[in-house]
């Protein structure tokens, strides 16, 4: 009993810091994700933890508790002895119950470590499960792309696990084969092994030896995924060295795995190391002829030996990254500009952009934050139809800033300055006789002076709305300054979770660490709380597997306020694909993500069915994603092609444009983005533009998205790349 009540402060103090905070925070993020209507997703990406964790655990506790039970059974007495006998010193005894006990707690921490291993890689699985066939083979093993994609981390993993499960069984069999002096050194006779732990030993062994064969076909398949030589991907020394090379190292390990097990049923003791020091040989051997085949055939003669392998890098990176479907078109630029030019593209010369989007920020900043706590976080560029007019447009959200609040109360913050309000919006080609950007949509409230009105300009979710408020509280709730007054509101979206109840204001005072919300009078029944609300956090919350682009940016769409970001489905593993830094191998735009700036209600759409990494997704999540042909014409009127996926394409465009692979080898035809001199007499690199423009062969003006290119070191004009939107 007094041991018991000693482990009861422990237990209380478990749960309390670690049970508990655990338990609130996953309870509320159940709540969040039933009010945006993901709890599907949340509970699959829980599920999924929860029983690859718990198969992994079981797996790993049986076979390591397995092989250190057989280990234990070994013992010819009942008790064990650790440590040396003196007259001084008693050495510590262990019985074979005691050990038994500790064997099951050390299986536990193996198994509870390897555990956590698995389930945090549980899209990994998912993934490979749902594997969706590319459609397209790699050139040297003839696999198809999605095995690289899905199914080889997957594998990975499963080896990774497994040869960590058998290190440390047979590290702790040895261990208790030492200790039971079933496995001895001595000095006259060398080692000294009972049979039963021969056999135990190299069994273990041979599995060993298996996975080390596992490996070396992965790492196979590997070759085409590597970063190293002339081009991305297997050279010619990997195809015709380091893969042969591979070939014989699995053999190698076969080998030594049979050794092993001739060795666990014979007297035989050293097949095991024999087999083992063969494979090191082997392993040795292929790198030394992988070498000498670099250098005395590659290295000499590179370009002929890497034509071929160059071949396959430029296709599968056209490929993965969607350059391939490039339409090219010949302009010579050496027509004259005539009278009928500028009467036949009067769109694109009406729209020519004046404001750049630092000065202009700045500039909204000075004239249109009307208080010190406004903020306008970003300028994005979109287009209209304004009076009957094809316009390009620049504006920008007024949002709350709490952290510039004068008095930064708990009530302040989280009860009474709870959202933006309206927006900056004007043309991107005129300016006022001061100077200053003229502005369609202004002040507070929302003036309009062209048929764009707003009628719903509050702002409760953006790109700084970092903080949770509660709405709908007996706090007034401040909408917009009027003069020396303020006019005030109440919360009528649909956004929120009710925390009415005591419980769900115990839990969200845990969740926010602030027990302000449990005793304030102002959180009535009716009361609600947002959080998640910005934009970055959001999209993460729901669906962190997907890559957001940088600028989302913002819409006026039937009198309401609307967030669109684009998202890109990425893997760093498409065979032979080149990628910019350490970035991505593969890039589609295929989803569109719309948010209700009022409502916070968020949607998924789906703008690329075709790529089998969005197919998989949806496989996996098939509640997550909804048609595009879903979204509202006049949303989707406002999509456009993405600055980030944009820069990606142009920057391998710039080399992978050249598909002769001698043109390719010596970079005879390499582009680069021309530079702008700034203040500092230095060169910033010029950023994807987007204007309205008719391009040639077409009849009407459209938004593109644009940027040049020169010759390396050069300054005049190479090409120019456009993205239609």
């Amino acid at each position: 009993m007094s041991g018991k009540i000693r482990l009861l402060p422990f237990i209380v103090a478990g749960l309390v810091f670690v049970v508990l905070p655990q338990f609130v925070t996953v309870y509320t993020d159940w709540l969040w994700f039933g009010e945006t209507g993901y709890q599907d997703v949340f509970l699959l990406s829980l599920s999924s933890q929860l029983s690859v964790g718990l198969i992994v655990f079981g797996f790993v506790f049986l076979v390591f508790f397995g092989n250190l039970q057989i280990a234990l059974k070994s013992l010819k007495k009942p008790h064990l002895l650790i440590g040396p006998t003196t007259e001084d010193v008693r050495p510590m005894v262990l019985e074979q119950r005691q050990l038994r006990l500790i064997i099951k707690v050390v299986s536990g921490v193996v198994a509870l470590f390897l555990a956590f291993l698995a389930s945090s890689q549980w899209l990994v699985w998912l993934k490979s499960s749902h594997a969706v066939p590319f459609g397209k083979t790699d050139p040297i093993l003839g696999q198809d792309i999605a095995f690289y994609v899905f199914q080889l981390p997957a594998l990975e993993l499963v080896r990774t696990l497994v040869l960590l499960l058998i290190v440390v069984s047979l590290i702790g069999s040895a261990v208790l084969y030492f200790l039971s002096e079933n496995l001895n050194i001595e000095p006259e006779k060398g080692l000294s092994i009972h049979p039963i732990a021969k056999r135990h030993l190299s069994l273990l062994g041979a599995v060993f030896f298996l996975l080390m064969a596992f490996g070396a076909y992965l790492d196979m398949h590997r070759l085409l995924l590597s970063p190293g030589g002339v081009i991305h991907g297997a050279s010619y020394t990997d195809v015709h060295a380091e893969l042969p090379a591979l070939r014989v190292l699995i053999g190698a390990a076969i080998f030594a795995a049979g050794l092993s097990v001739v060795q666990a049923f014979s007297t035989v003791r050293w097949l095991l190391l024999s087999g083992g020091v063969g494979y090191i040989v082997v392993s040795l051997a292929g790198s030394a002829y992988a070498v000498a085949i670099q250098r005395l055939l590659v290295t000499p003669n590179e370009q002929v030996r890497e034509a071929p392998f160059i071949v396959h890098n430029i296709e599968a990176t056209r490929d993965a990254f969607g350059i391939d479907e490039v339409e090219e078109r010949e302009l010579s630029g050496d027509d004259a500009l005539t009278g009928d030019d500028i009467e036949k593209n009067l769109e694109t010369i009406a729209n020519v952009r004046l404001w750049d989007h630092q000065p202009l920020l700045d500039t909204f900043g000075q004239i249109q934050e009307i208080r010190t706590y406004y903020d306008f976080a970003s300028v994005d560029n979109d287009r209209y139809v304004i009076d009957g007019n094809y316009r390009q447009i620049m504006l920008s959200a007024r949002e709350l800033n709490s952290e510039s609040l004068p008095n930064r109360s708990w009530i302040n913050e989280r009860l009474v300055f709870t959202h933006g309000y309206g927006l900056a919006l004007g043309p991107v080609n005129e300016v006022t006789q001061e100077g200053l950007p003229v502005l369609f949509v202004k002040n507070i409230p929302p003036q309009s002076s062209v048929d764009l009105e707003i009628n719903q300009p509050s702002l409760y979710f953006g790109e700084m709305s970092n903080d949770h408020v509660f709405v709908n509280t007996r706090a007034e709730e401040f909408h917009y300054p009027e003069g020396d007054d303020n006019i005030y509101s109440r919360y009528t979206g649909s956004g929120g979770i009710s925390v009415g109840s005591f419980f769900r204001k115990l839990l969200f005072s845990l969740r926010f660490q602030s027990f302000k919300l449990l005793l304030s009078d102002d959180i009535t029944e009716e009361s609600r709380v947002l959080f998640h609300r910005n934009l970055s956090d959001r999209l993460s919350m729901i669906a962190p597997f997907l890559t957001y682009d940088e600028d989302p940016y913002l819409v006026v769409s039937e009198g309401r306020l609307f967030w669109i970001r684009d998202a890109y489905t990425v893997t760093d593993r498409y065979p032979y694909s080149s990628s910019v830094g350490r970035g991505p191998n593969y890039i589609r735009n295929s989803v569109k993500v719309v948010v209700d700036a009022y409502n916070g209600s968020t949607t998924y759409y789906l703008a690329d069915p075709d790529d089998p990494l969005a197919k998989n997704l949806d496989l996996i999540f098939p509640n997550l994603f909804r048609p595009l042909s879903e979204l509202s014409d006049d949303l989707r009127l406002h999509l456009r092609y993405p600055e980030g996926i944009f820069s990606l394409q142009a920057t391998i465009l710039s080399t992978y444009h050249m598909t002769n692979p001698d043109v390719f080898y010596n970079k005879e035809d390499q582009w680069d983005v021309p530079s702008i001199d700034d203040s500092g007499g230095g060169g910033v690199p010029m950023q994807p533009y987007y204007t309205i423009m008719r391009l040639p062969g077409e009849e009407d003006a459209e938004f593109i998205q644009m940027l040049p290119f020169t010759p390396r070191r050069k300054d005049n004009l190479a090409a120019w790349l456009v993205a239609r939107s």
